[in-house]
């Protein structure tokens, strides 16, 4: 088969090497724009992009492909059996999407038609999800609205991140859209219409999402520092004003033990870190918010809207990675 495969970040790698890997010929790998990263802006080559040149196959980056005449052109001289999308940032246009002699095909990271747009694996573990899966689909013009084509699916481990379960669904998007062209091409894979009715839609994560309001039970929190895992990260304040990511948390009942109180989150502190974002839901019930530690000094916990939530791994403003003992040894807060 004659593919044009469009993709941007890691998951897409996947599915790009099983497709070169299983023979098919892949005309053209088209990626967005490379980008300037970190604090010394430096230009970097999206991952498809540098699978594409690592396996010798023809590769552009585009802009804007709905207004890149050009890059259509060149689809279109392809004359490809299908386009294959996976990741790749922007919606195809209809004059795009008539081009395959099959169709475009769309790799998923959720069971559509839960969780269609931008974050459907970071939902999944927010919203404490048993399973998640892999859907290929036919395009349509809407966000993630085309017929069903093929499903795979996996349990989530009960302490999945969107880390690790990105990396289950790339590997899993590997079988599934080799298996979808083989079986369409054929007719042996039949469209299935999509129930709207039970669609859910996610949106675009930006890292003031990633901050923690304590007025929320301690299970939800818990389960936003496995969604946030590698970013935005779940990000708090401590009493004595510095910011802090938590990387391994669980949501635990009041500790029997008799434990010390380290302080309060101030709100002076919430308004400065959330600026124009600020929202006075943020603000800490009574109750909620207080960090704490046991009287041996090994465990830290924040009181919540609904139990505690007992912080194992953080990391403060400027400094590694530590776990709570490290932490409560050098926290300049004083216990009360």
């Amino acid at each position: 088969m004659k593919i044009v495969f469009m993709g941007t970040p890691d998951f897409a790698v996947e599915s790009l090497e099983a497709l070169d890997a299983a023979g098919h010929e892949i005309a053209l790998v088209i990626s967005q724009e490379d980008k300037a990263k970190g604090r010394k802006a430096i230009v970097e080559k999206t991952p498809v992009k540098q699978a594409a040149e690592r396996l010798g196959l023809p590769v552009q980056s585009v802009h804007r492909l709905r207004t890149d005449e050009d890059c259509i052109r060149r689809i279109r001289e392809i004359a490809p059996d299908f386009i294959v999308v996976a990741a790749f940032g922007q919606i195809l246009p209809k004059e795009v999407l008539d081009i395959p002699r099959f169709g475009a095909i769309n790799i998923h990271a959720s069971l559509l038609p839960k969780y269609r747009g931008a974050s459907p694996i970071q939902q999944a573990v927010l919203d404490g999800e048993e399973e998640s899966g892999i859907t290929t689909m036919l395009m349509a013009e809407g966000l993630d609205t085309g017929d069903i084509l093929l499903q795979e699916k996996l349990p989530l481990d009960r302490k999945e991140t969107a880390d690790s379960l990105f990396q289950k669904l790339a590997e899993l998007s590997r079988t599934c859209i080799v298996k979808t062209l083989e079986g369409f091409s054929k007719g042996e894979i039949h469209p299935v219409a999509q129930e709207n009715e039970k669609a859910s839609l996610t949106g675009i994560i930006k890292k003031r999402d990633g901050f923690i309001n304590w007025n929320r039970e301690a299970s939800y929190i818990e389960r936003m520092v496995r969604a946030y895992t590698p970013w935005p990260n779940a990000v708090s304040i401590l009493p004595n004003g510095k910011t802090f990511k938590i990387w391994q948390a669980d949501a635990v009942n009041k500790p029997d033990e008799e434990m010390l109180s380290l302080g309060n989150i101030q709100r002076e502190d919430i308004e400065h870190f959330l600026g124009e974002n600020f929202k006075e839901e943020y603000i800490p019930k009574e109750g909620a918010g207080g960090l704490f530690c046991s009287k041996n000094k090994q465990n830290l916990f924040f009181s919540t809207g609904k139990s505690f939530l007992e912080i194992t791994e953080l990391q403060v403003e400027g400094k590694k990675r530590m776990a709570a003992p490290d932490f409560l040894r050098g926290y300049s807060g004083k216990a009360e």
